[in-house]
C-alpha cells in the first residue's frame, strides 16, 4: 500500500514521523496515516512526490491539551 511504501521511505532517508491509523476527524473508514509535526512538510511533501508514492489528502490537525486552566497547543500533519 502506499502507506507502508511511506513507511519504509521514510525509515531508509531518516524522514521524521510514524505510520498511524486514520484519525475519525478525518473519514470513518479504516487505513493509515503518516503522523509527523507540521514544520516537516516541505520535506516529507518533497519526497514521497520524487518517489512517485501518491497520497490521497494532508491534513493539519490542531490538538489542544488543557491543564490547570492552560492551553497547550501541538500540531500534526497527517
Amino acid at each position: 500500500t502506499q502507506a507502508m511504501a511511506t513507511d519504509k521511505l521514510c525509515a531508509k532517508n531518516g524522514l521524521p514521523g510514524r505510520l498511524i491509523p486514520v484519525p475519525r476527524e478525518i473519514t470513518a473508514g479504516c487505513g493509515f496515516a503518516w503522523k509527523a509535526a507540521p514544520e516537516d512538510e516541505t520535506i516529507l511533501i518533497e519526497t514521497v512526490t520524487k518517489e512517485g508514492i501518491e497520497w490521497a489528502s494532508k491534513h493539519i490537525l490542531k490538538i489542544y491539551f488543557i491543564r490547570k486552566k492552560k492551553k497547550k497547543y501541538s500540531g500534526y500533519l497527517l
